[in-house]
């Protein structure tokens, strides 16, 4: 896998399966979230991108189950999930691959699998991920912290394979991994999870357009709030993108 995936604007905009609704939320009485909504099409890749501090993080955090916010709700296919814990959001198809290297570092790489394994069906699970990651398959036995840096990645990609989520949330999938594994991570999410499974992507990413080459839909966040929602492609095009490739902040 060594070229970046491209996935085609659907002709018809499919319904979301990830509804955000006004949401407020924070740490330690500070709030983060100011009245935050957006929504992920079922099958499509929906790009989050902001300056640092913006709140990006803390959104996924949030829909995820991990921070609990003080309004508005999140809906899972329909579903009123605010109020759950984030194993039940999980357990109802939410995937949350969070920044930094998901993994349990002490464990081998069949251990951190079988762990994210549907009970019963461990074996299908190793044998899944080692069909789309297959230098996987040459470290079953590894432990997961030996590996390096884009190996340890794939290994918490593969988290989004095993569990058949509805929707995953991808926080800074590409940071510190060479150029080549990241290609390697960017074709799963738009190919493996999204093309081929039908899989909803939320992804913040600091290769703003690398991203947006296979999002179908944008949003920016700044200072807690949506700046900007619609295609990638307008995005893309316009005056705000212009300006954060010239320095690198998006406001």
């Amino acid at each position: 896998m060594s070229e970046t995936a491209v996935v085609s604007e659907p002709a018809v905009k499919p319904a979301p399966v990830l509804e955000v609704r006004d949401l407020v939320a924070g740490y330690d009485g500070t709030t983060v979230l100011r009245g935050v909504s957006l929504t992920v099409p079922v099958g499509c890749v929906t790009a989050l991108v902001g300056p640092n501090g913006a709140g990006k993080t803390t959104l996924l955090r949030t829909v995820s189950g991990l921070i609990r916010p003080t309004a508005g709700e999140v809906r899972l296919d329909g579903a009123v999930v605010t109020g759950l814990p984030a194993h039940r959001r999980a357990k109802a198809g939410l995937c949350h691959i969070s920044e930094g290297r998901a993994v349990f570092k002490q464990l081998t790489v069949r251990e951190n699998l079988l762990m994210q394994a549907e009970k019963g069906c461990e074996s299908e699970a190793v044998e899944r991920s080692v069909s789309v990651f297959e230098v996987l398959g040459k470290r079953l036995n590894q432990v997961a912290g030996t590996m390096s840096g884009g190996e340890q990645q794939m290994l918490a990609m593969a988290r989004a394979y095993v569990r058949e989520p509805q929707v995953v949330l991808v926080d800074e999938p590409s940071l510190g991994l060479a150029p080549r594994m990241v290609d390697v991570i960017f074709q799963f999410l738009g190919n493996e999870l999204v093309a081929d499974r039908g899989v909803a992507v939320l992804v913040v990413d600091q290769f703003v357009g690398r991203v947006l080459d296979m999002a179908q839909d944008a949003y920016v966040m700044n200072r807690g709030q949506i700046t900007f929602s619609g295609s990638a492609e307008e995005l893309r095009s316009s005056d705000l993108f212009a300006h954060y490739m010239s320095d690198g902040s998006i406001s």
